[in-house]
């Protein structure tokens, strides 16, 4: 399996029902991309200061499913319309995870 981690700081245009209209959109990716394996997501829960705002956590078989789903048009029109332009901070990481 192949894991991909990204974690957003909104910027100061973000408000809770544009969280909420980013999960909604978010939960409707995979019924698009059937390449995604498995998705969750969901903000941070406030416990430690100093971590990021959102994370999203995508389970992929391979590594060409993720690209597919990485350069797929509704992924990619997400990004346009919920994301860009709407951040302080973006970080992410992909790695191999075994699966027992």
């Amino acid at each position: 399996m192949f894991r991909h981690v990204v974690m957003f700081n909104w910027n100061e245009t973000v408000d809770a029902a544009h969280v909420q209209t980013v999960a909604e959109q978010l939960d409707a990716l995979p019924a698009l991309i059937p390449e995604i394996a498995t998705y969750q997501h969901g903000p941070d829960a406030g416990v430690n200061t100093g971590n990021f705002d959102y994370v999203v956590v995508g389970d992929f078989a391979t590594v060409e499913d993720y690209l597919v789903y990485r350069d797929h048009p509704g992924h990619q029109a997400f990004i346009a319309n919920h994301i860009a332009g709407r951040l302080n901070s973006r970080s992410a990481v992909q790695y191999e995870i075994s699966v027992p």
